[in-house]
């Protein structure tokens, strides 16, 4: 079957069982916790998903994810297809039309200029985009009427639903933005913190790693919603106080990214107050291997950049002799029981794009070693380090602050030990390594560490945008405000070919092939992405809310204008 095929369809149509008719605030409250806490509300300047999620309240794209996985209309009137001619026959195009009627939370009309915008907005070569993936082959955007926006791409575009698709390609008020472009983006803190989107809340106050207040949009597109007038999104802490907040002191209704081990877990739901949802989508727990020399010893602008390799790991057989000495089973049974599954992949699921690789499965320490001798990494002194050339096999190896990543850390790094490598570890708070600021040292993107761990995902389920990521100069450099989506800096002209393929590609099952490929590439051969832990999403849910669905393929708070208070 080819995606063209599927383009033939009707798109799908969006419905969700409403609960009994009630006008828009009428359930009051409601707080939820995310423990790693929201930086900013501009998914365009972080590539971190509690930023992404927490934006995904306030701004929409023209089109997201049900919990299926099927692509649904949110500011657009409908899914374009070839068969209702929004897909261009040869598909080097895509139009979409604006939902009539569709007003931004100040009052003012939402037209296909604020869509085209958003675009420009991305693409600018100043700014640092952080999902520019989504706009990768772009040749032009152009707003045919105020309610019609048609994008054009260089090559026929098989899947061409990824600009303004899904919770991390949203659109943004062009008004709100308009002295935001390139270089200047960062600075725009009152856009960023308190966007003007169509979603069913508005920012009240924003306080960066802290809160956020929210309440009901008074223009969204439903009268009688959101049913909930107001909405507390607490940050900080950690993901034990996080699950006891909704399953035994009942002061939270929802808590994301529970990372807990499943026994912790299930001793909490004994508390009666919620419930665990949980449900498996493409989110791996991995290791990303720095291309780049972090030394602090170059000068600032020049750590992590291309323009100084790894003295050490851009060695494959230093980076396959780390790998193969993780024994993932053990991470599973400690991390996650029933919730996680051992992997070596960066491309889990769906079933089409997975490589389903066995590579890493087994721990074999000896052949670990053997490597590192072939790479002239030799135990002379007998301290139980290794040296070459008189440098010392020692990393730096950062995550951010959980428990579950500390009991990780620790296994790792004895793992490493036994095989002659000397670790240091660091564990930083979520909000800040995840935040995407650019003056700061510990983000994620700026990777002033040789090896560093955490987990996220794609939205849909089709891996292209996701996989793109890793194409050469997309990664976090000083021009771009050290923003983008190639955290471990790989570069292979052979794998920005398949990138291109890809993109053409309409025949699914070609289609996994060439992902499979380029999974392989990452992670099989090259060693730069470690994958450890197929992760099932686990999130704590009280008996009190009703009309959400977990949707492990856009943002979890996807359907927050649904929910309302189930009556005790």
């Amino acid at each position: 079957m080819k995606v063209k095929t599927l383009l033939l369809g009707a798109a799908a149509s969006f419905a969700i069982a409403p609960a009994a008719m009630a006008e828009r605030g009428s359930d009051g409250h409601v707080n939820v916790i995310y423990w790693q806490a929201p930086s900013i509300m501009n998914p365009y300047l972080s590539g971190g998903t509690k930023d992404i999620e927490a934006a995904s309240l306030v701004i929409e794209p023209l089109a997201r994810y049900d919990d299926k996985g099927a692509l649904v209309p949110f500011i657009a009137a409908e899914v374009p297809t070839v068969a209702n001619g929004g897909v261009s026959e040869d598909l080097t195009s895509i139009t979409w039309k604006i939902r009539e009627g569709i007003l931004w939370s100040d009052g003012t009309p939402v037209t296909a200029n604020d869509a085209k915008f958003t675009a420009d907005y991305c693409m600018h070569p100043e700014g640092g985009c952080a999902q520019s993936a989504f706009f990768d082959g772009v040749e032009s955007v152009e707003v045919l009427d105020e309610m019609t926006l048609k994008i054009t791409f260089d090559q026929p575009k098989p899947n061409p639903y990824g600009p303004l698709v899904g919770g991390q390609s949203p659109v943004l008020q062009a008004a709100q933005f308009a002295d935001c472009l390139g270089a200047k983006a960062p600075e725009c803190t009152e856009a960023n913190f308190s966007p003007i989107g169509t979603g069913g809340f508005v920012v009240d106050e924003f306080k960066p790693n802290d809160v956020i207040s929210l309440s009901a949009n008074p223009n969204y597109r439903e009268a009688d919603k959101p049913k909930f007038a107001t909405m507390t999104l607490k940050g900080g802490g950690d993901a034990t106080g996080a699950a006891r907040a909704v399953f035994e002191t009942g002061e939270m209704d929802y808590a994301w990214n529970l990372q807990l081990a499943p026994d912790v877990i299930a001793k909490f739901e004994e508390g009666g107050k919620g419930k665990a949802v949980a449900g498996f989508g493409p989110l791996v727990e991995r290791l990303e291997m720095n291309m780049t020399n972090p030394s602090p010893d170059l000068p600032e602008g020049e750590r992590s950049t291309v323009a100084h390799p790894h003295p050490i790991l851009s060695d494959v057989r230093v980076r396959e002799a780390l790998s193969i000495s993780i024994d993932r089973d053990l991470l599973v049974e400690v991390g996650y029981g029933q919730a996680g599954r051992p992997t070596c992949d960066l491309v889990p699921s769906p079933d089409n794009y997975a490589s389903k690789n066995t590579f890493c499965l087994t721990q074999d320490m000896d052949r670990a070693r053997a490597l590192l001798e072939d790479a002239g990494w030799v135990d002379s002194d007998g301290d139980g380090v290794r040296e070459k050339d008189g440098m010392k096999l020692a990393l730096l190896y950062q995550t951010s602050t959980n428990a579950v990543r500390q009991d990780f850390q620790a296994l790792i790094k004895q793992w490493w030990e036994e095989i002659g490598v000397e670790v240091e570890l660091r564990n930083l708070d979520a909000s800040v390594f995840f935040g995407g600021d650019p003056g700061s040292p510990d983000t994620f993107q700026k990777f002033y560490a040789d090896v560093e761990m955490y987990a996220n995902t794609f939205n849909g389920t089709d891996p292209q945008q996701y996989l793109a990521a890793y194409r050469c100069g997309g990664e976090p450099k000083p021009s771009s405000q050290w923003q983008g989506e190639n955290i471990n800096r790989f570069c292979d002209p052979a794998y920005d070919a398949l990138i291109d393929e890809l993109a053409r590609t309409g025949d699914i099952a070609k289609r996994g092939e060439i992902a499979k490929k380029m999974n392989d590439m990452l992670t099989k051969d090259s060693h730069t992405i470690v994958g450890l832990v197929h992760r099932g999403r686990v999130s704590g849910q009280s008996n009190t809310l009703g009309g959400h669905v977990l949707n492990v393929w856009d943002s979890e708070l996807w359907d927050a204008a649904e929910w309302y208070r189930i009556k005790e």
